[in-house]
Formats: structure tokens, C-alpha cells, sequence
């Protein structure tokens, strides 16, 4: 979203060409990266959208399978950041937890 902001509202085609970096890791240089990467918050609020329109829609089962993918890709993510220490050993992903971040 920064980098969208910066390209849409002050023109600035490309922050890796203007701070020789890109944005993650000048947030990481500035110490104000999030604690849940963007990637994996992103699928866990797609995840949740999903988990709406199911509990809306109980007969869909087209999205029903679309959020045991989308669920797993999480899992896997998890699983990434967890070996590569972006995340806390203990986090797991639940639906309940979710929600609350994401909300």
C-alpha cells in the first residue's frame, strides 16, 4: 500500500530507484516492518472474506475448497516464516486469530 500511495498521490514511479531499496527493507532498516508480513496478512484477510461468503452461502462448494487452498497456503507461509525467524515460533494460524488482526 505505501508503494501505491507514493505512485498514485506524489508521482514517484519506483522507491527502489529513490531510496536504492526497496520498501520492506527500508521499514526493516527504520525498525517499523509489521510483526505479520504483508504477504501472509493479506491471505489470511482473503481467507476471511471467503470464510464469510461460506457461512453465508453454506451450499457453495466451489469456495468451500477455495478456502481449504487458500487456508493451506497460510499453513505453508507459517511454516516459511517460522524456519526463516520472521515469525515467533509459538504463532499459529486459527481463524479466530485472524480476525482478530486483520479486524
Amino acid at each position: 500500500r505505501i508503494g501505491l500511495t507514493l505512485r498514485d498521490q506524489y508521482g514517484v514511479p519506483s522507491t527502489k530507484q529513490v531510496l536504492g531499496k526497496g520498501i520492506t527493507g527500508f521499514l526493516k532498516e527504520n525498525k517499523v516492518q509489521p510483526d505479520i508480513p504483508e504477504d501472509l496478512t493479506n491471505l489470511m484477510r482473503k481467507a476471511l472474506h471467503v470464510r464469510k461468503h461460506i457461512n453465508a452461502n453454506k451450499k457453495d462448494v466451489h469456495n468451500k475448497r477455495a478456502l481449504q487452498l487458500t487456508e493451506n497456503k497460510v499453513r505453508r507461509l507459517v511454516k516459511y516464516y517460522h524456519d526463516s525467524g520472521r515469525l515467533a515460533p509459538d504463532w499459529t494460524y486459527s481463524p479466530e486469530t485472524a480476525e482478530i488482526l486483520i479486524s
